[in-house]
């Protein structure tokens, strides 16, 4: 066995021995397709040059490993670069298209990635927090429950955890999706619509959700509470998927770590991402809040289960164009290569 074949496998091994542990924290059960490790490409010892890494303000790992620094750290010989986006839709175009290797989005823009086959594969996902997003109405609204939505204006990011949301809400309200009158805006966009009274819902999550809450005191007509998990998810490109195992590794590793920082220095936190973001303490206060304990780890069977019932749902509404099988691009940690097999 040759030296690279040695520490390939060597890495694969710690990368099954992190998995195994982070579902265990999750109490989820196994992750997708542990089974023995195959033999190593030889490509997996090849140093990666450059890590390109899609983010949110909401990605409170992501954004804590970066302000502080750790992943420069642990990777010295590889250029790291940081780059925002106001939702998933806009990270996962860029990460398709070859301008990012790894980035984290909500739990609708892979769904329509995937139907749009763009070429790109979950490799990681952080608990639900499905109070970390609503439909919120004006605190002076006439409307009362969801079934008001009924022939209304809602803004939305098309293709955003918020869009599942509000199919949900929809189908709860007892109504048909063509009930309603979507407006499909950024965030930005939809907040301001929504506070000159232009549309007559919003569906949104954390942060921006978080800061319309304090700003202007909004009634929130439903969280993702038994709608939506609001599931959070990391996808990679194709080429770090099957060639730097170890890198995925250590970047579980490091965003856990950010997770306990979260959890065991709440305030030091907050300066972080406070810092980082431009937003008041008082809303990454709220948000966090909201956030549960979210380590970072494996895709796990039940979660490949949740998300297929927000492709079907999608394609059932014909939002996308054709079915799509969440399990076909869930890569399997145990060989390096995308997962085939049905959840």
């Amino acid at each position: 066995m040759t030296v690279s074949h040695t520490k390939a496998s060597t890495a694969r091994r710690r990368l099954l021995q992190l998995l195994a542990l982070s579902a265990g924290s999750w109490g989820l059960g196994a992750p997708v397709a542990l089974a023995q490790p195959a033999a190593a490409s030889s490509q997996a010892s090849e140093p990666l040059q450059q890590l390109r890494i899609g983010y949110q303000k909401a990605a409170a790992n992501l954004v804590i490993a970066k302000q502080s620094g750790w992943l420069e750290k642990r990777f010295p010989q590889t250029k790291i670069a940081w780059i925002e986006f106001p939702a998933g839709p806009q990270l996962l175009e860029a990460l398709a298209v070859g301008s990012l290797e790894f980035g984290l989005t909500g739990d609708s823009p892979p769904v329509f990635a995937q139907a749009a086959a763009k070429d790109l594969v979950y490799v990681g996902a952080e608990p639900p927090k499905p109070d970390s997003s609503a439909v919120l109405v004006l605190k002076d609204s006439p409307l009362k429950t969801l079934a008001d939505l009924k022939g209304r204006k809602v803004a939305l990011q098309k293709g955003s955890s918020a869009h599942y949301l509000l199919v949900r809400a929809v189908e709860k309200a007892g109504l048909q999706w063509g009930d309603i009158q979507p407006v499909y805006l950024t965030p930005a966009d939809a907040r301001a619509a929504f506070e000159r009274g232009s549309v007559d819902a919003w569906a949104i999550w954390d942060p921006f959700y978080a800061a319309t809450e304090l700003a202007i005191q909004p009634r929130a007509l439903t969280t993702g509470r038994g709608l939506s998990g609001n599931s959070s998810f990391y996808l990679a490109s194709r080429a770090l998927a099957e060639r730097h195992p170890a890198v995925i590794a250590a970047l579980f590793e490091e965003l856990t770590r950010a997770d306990r920082l979260v959890q065991q220095d709440r305030p030091a936190a907050i300066r972080l991402i406070a810092d980082f973001s431009g937003l008041d303490a008082g809303i990454v206060s709220l948000f966090l809040q909201r956030r549960p304990p979210s380590p970072v780890g494996p895709i796990q069977l039940a979660t490949v289960a949740d998300q297929q019932r927000v492709a079907d749902a999608f394609h059932k509404l014909g939002l996308i164009p054709k079915p799509v099988e969440i399990a076909r691009i869930v890569w399997r940690p145990d060989n390096g290569r995308i997962a085939a097999a049905k959840p």
